[in-house]
């Protein structure tokens, strides 16, 4: 048996996608997985500390990690309106504009985002670069820090483009429609990424198990509920499934040319924006 330290996502996609591995419902191919399941912020932070083999990253992490990862073909979540969403406390108000202070006199908005290396970070840094102070907070604390009047904005992922309406917050953008306008290419958001040390064999064979899987589940839908719902307890079954068919589509079986192009529009972007080392080699895609 090979091990293979696995780390993937709590979300619901990651875990329906998953779940036929997390259950042994299919041939794992000689492999022995040990998987952890963390916040996709945390993946990307251990990936940066050198943990794992194969995980689950956000593509902004993906671009700063290229030489030492490369990106399985299957396992994203890339697709049309699937992006963040720019949310306010307060209607009427954008990033940009000064906020009182208490004791007079003005202060930048405060901005709350997902995590340094998330995509969602990288797409606000893209296109409102300068624009309020940025604070990053675990994903599922924005919504309500903004809801209680701690915070201004926030980048909000997940099932927040479910929920923000039951919250009584206020749309100001959809950042992944901003994304679509300005490349024409759908947003990529996160993937699985490999060591460029592991076998070519073993990255194989990591591939076929998490196609396998998501297969499984693809054809066995309802018998992943209870795996997602152990990791997203306070999401309903709707949401849940809501959650899947946005982000689970058949890009995330294989990323063929149109996510390869729609890596390289990420990455060119993030290089013009200085985000991303412009004399780096191209992101690497297995």
């Amino acid at each position: 048996m090979t091990p293979i330290h696995l780390g993937i996502s709590t979300c619901p996609n990651d875990t329906f996608a998953f779940h036929g591995i997390l259950e042994r419902k299919v041939d794992t191919r000689g492999l022995d997985f040990r998987i952890e399941l963390l916040d996709v912020e945390e993946l990307n932070r251990r990936l940066f500390a050198g943990d794992f083999d194969v995980a689950k990253a956000s593509f902004h992490a993906a671009l700063l990690l290229r030489s030492t990862l490369g990106v399985l073909p299957v396992g994203s979540a890339l697709g049309f309106g699937v992006g963040p969403l720019l949310l306010a406390a307060r209607p009427g108000t954008r990033p940009v504009d000064p906020f009182p202070r208490p004791g007079g006199g003005s202060r930048p908005a405060r901005v709350l985002c997902p995590g340094a290396h998330t995509t969602a970070t990288l797409l606000y840094e893209l296109f409102h670069a300068g624009e309020g102070a940025l604070d990053q907070v675990v994903f599922s604390d924005i919504m309500p820090a903004l809801a209680a009047g701690a915070a201004d904005f926030g980048v909000c992922i997940h099932e927040g483009r479910f929920t923000w309406r039951a919250r009584g917050l206020a749309l100001v953008e959809d950042l992944g429609a901003v994304w679509e306008e300005a490349t024409g290419a759908p947003l990529p958001l996160g993937g699985i990424l490999a060591r460029h040390a592991l076998d070519p064999d073993t990255i194989r064979a990591v591939t076929a198990v998490i196609r396998d899987s998501l297969a499984h589940a693809r054809s066995h839908r309802r018998e992943t509920a209870p795996t997602m719902r152990r990791y997203a307890q306070e999401l309903t079954d709707d949401v849940m499934f809501q959650h899947v068919d946005l982000y689970v589509n058949d890009w995330t079986t294989d990323l063929r040319d149109t996510g390869r192009t729609a890596l390289q529009a990420l990455d060119r972007e993030a290089r013009r924006a200085g985000l991303a080392a412009s004399g780096a080699p191209p992101l690497r895609v297995y």
